[in-house]
């Protein structure tokens, strides 16, 4: 999967630009549609990867048979301007759907999208509990159209791997396949932090520690370059109060005093 956000309505955290990027004589960072582009022709991707453009500031792409290459399925789900793209699996699918009001049919995309919906509308809910209460191995994106906000979540099992990064004109790139971010981004990547949420107006939080604020980790490769940094949570910190998702403060509250 392949999500692009442009950096005036998604700002991605600063400490994963490298200024290495720009200087390299190899690889350079790709703009928005460069990286869309190579993501469709790859030769390791099949005729039958789908993409959808919502102007410039928003790029999905999806490609159905990713999960015969992998051990985890790859959905895509459309709903009422919100669009979710799912890697994996979630072992008690069945008691959250029932949990939801929601029908024995629901796939793991649809009720993502379900989850969120209630998140924003009909809260106060905190969003890290909601994310508790997921069993499996998991990767998320969701990009609500209608709200222009993204929010994007990776379990904790470290079961699957999700990136992200930043392409040549700052926006943000979000992908499963490594060598995909790696040709888009150049060393303006790291690996998504496992058991973190990241949400377009709050940025990047911890739901397996929700008290505890993020820090930006150094990161260097083999090659001596400064790369994007790893995010970890700062053991030492302690945020005030749990991040809440209701519909008088859409999203406004998370992380802001109860």
């Amino acid at each position: 999967m392949l999500a692009i956000f442009d950096a005036q309505s998604v700002q991605p955290p600063p400490e994963l630009h490298s200024p290495a990027s720009h200087r390299l004589p190899t690889v350079k960072p790709k703009l928005p549609r460069e990286i869309l582009n190579h993501f469709i022709t790859s030769s390791s991707r099949s005729c039958g990867a789908l993409s959808m453009s919502f102007g410039n500031a928003a790029f999905l792409a999806f490609d159905p048979s990713a999960s015969r290459s992998t051990n985890h399925q790859s959905l895509f789900c459309g709903l009422d301007e919100m669009y979710c793209m799912f890697k994996g699996s979630l072992n008690n699918l069945s008691r959250l759907n029932k949990q939801y009001g929601l029908s024995k049919a629901t796939n793991e995309a649809m009720f993502v999208i379900e989850a969120y919906r209630t998140l924003r509308d009909r809260g106060p809910y905190p969003a890290d509990q909601v994310l508790k209460e997921l069993e499996g191995n998991f990767a998320f994106v969701v990009f609500d159209r209608k709200a222009g906000s993204v929010f994007a979540a990776l379990d904790a099992n470290e079961g699957i791997n999700l990136y992200w990064g930043t392409a040549a004109d700052g926006s943000l790139v979000i992908s499963d396949d490594l060598e995909v971010i790696k040709a888009s981004c150049a060393k303006s990547f790291a690996p998504f932090p496992p058991g973190c949420m990241f949400h377009s107006e709050r940025g990047l939080m911890s739901f397996e520690h929700p008290t505890k604020k993020m820090k930006a980790m150094p990161r260097i490769d083999s090659e001596g370059v400064m790369c994007g940094a790893n995010f970890k949570v700062d053991a030492q910190s302690r945020v005030h109060s749990m991040p809440r998702v209701g519909s008088e403060a859409n999203w406004a509250t998370w992380g802001s005093h109860a």
